[in-house]
């Protein structure tokens, strides 16, 4: 009996703390999910909605010869490119799984994504957000991402 009410006791003492986690955690997604879709509309004022300052964008992958590669980009360079982009492409970031993790006031969401360019697949891979939570709001401060087409789109 004694052994069942400790189980309660230490069930409704934690519970707490999993919907804190929770909350954080879709915090943390309402940020990834926000950036994305000023990004869908070239919305670069929307886009810096969702970074803190001196953020770090990087790309990851191999070359045509097999060699891996690191690509540092200025921030402003994903806007301007985002916003140059002609209404007569259209391009869609699918983001296809989601793992976050959250300790105190940072955070990383790992999330799987599909690129689609004028319809057609164009590359898959991960983003990596990292986030510091700034007092109550949570802001991008570094995101590297995978591309390539090997092992993307279910056959």
């Amino acid at each position: 009996m004694r052994y069942g009410i400790l189980i309660l006791v230490t069930f409704f003492l934690n519970a707490p703390i999993g919907n804190a986690q929770d909350a954080e955690r879709e915090a943390v997604k309402n940020v990834v999910e926000g950036f994305f879709e000023a990004f869908h509309k070239q919305d670069s004022l929307g886009m810096k909605s969702f970074v803190g300052d001196n953020v770090v964008l990087q790309t990851t992958g191999r070359n045509k010869e097999g060699k891996t590669m690191l690509r540092t980009t200025p921030i402003g360079k994903l806007y301007e490119s985002i916003v140059s982009i002609p209404d007569s492409v259209s391009f869609e970031e699918k983001l296809t799984s989601w793992n976050i993790q959250v300790d105190r006031t940072m955070a990383n969401a790992w999330v799987g994504y599909e690129f689609w360019l004028n319809g057609n697949f164009s590359h898959c891979g991960i983003n990596s957000f990292q986030m510091v939570d700034f007092d109550g709001e949570w802001k991008i401060i570094y995101l590297i991402d995978t591309r390539g087409r090997a092992g993307c789109l279910e056959e």
